[in-house]
């Protein structure tokens, strides 16, 4: 099995039921638990609707697509060995990685929210991602705030 994931090997996703986005069905696959899709599917919805509706946007999608953008990291640092120390070199990410990232912060935060039920813990992270705040623009800032500081060590990436 190869060390890269080829495309050949990423599972297609087909669009969701109602906005036909692949976007929006990856945030319902990440949101459900114990294989419940129409309950995850239910609250992603009313997620991205009520979103739409506090930014005062028509279409929920964009805002969701923005909101994803705004917390997708570029560079991630990953721990290499040189010379017996350990070095934290970063690295540029890729497209479904990044995509993976983001989607793994946003329903990480929302899940750490409390006090209300899960479309509406969701509903209010997808907003502060959208207005960069919240915990999952947090997350990427520190994500970049750490390659920054390891600049340094990124030619120990080469060889």
């Amino acid at each position: 099995m190869p060390r890269k994931v080829t495309s050949s090997l990423q599972r297609k996703v087909s669009p969701d039921r109602k906005y036909q986005s692949v976007l929006v069905q990856r945030l319902v696959n990440r949101s459900m638990l114990d294989g419940k899709k129409q309950v995850a599917e239910r609250a992603v919805y009313a997620a991205i609707e009520g979103a739409a509706k506090k930014l005062k946007s028509e279409n929920p999608v964009e805002v969701l697509e923005q909101a994803i953008k705004n917390i997708s990291p570029d560079f991630e640092v990953k721990s290499r060995r040189v010379g017996g120390a350990n070095y934290q070199i970063p690295f540029p990410i890729a497209g479904h990685r990044q995509l993976h990232f983001a989607m793994m912060w946003l329903v990480a935060a929302a899940r750490a929210r409390s006090g209300m039920p899960y479309a509406k813990r969701l509903e209010a992270e997808i907003v502060d991602a959208y207005n960069e705040a919240g915990a999952a623009f947090k997350k990427k800032e520190d994500c970049h705030r750490m390659a920054e500081a390891n600049r340094a060590f990124a030619h120990f990436a080469r060889g």
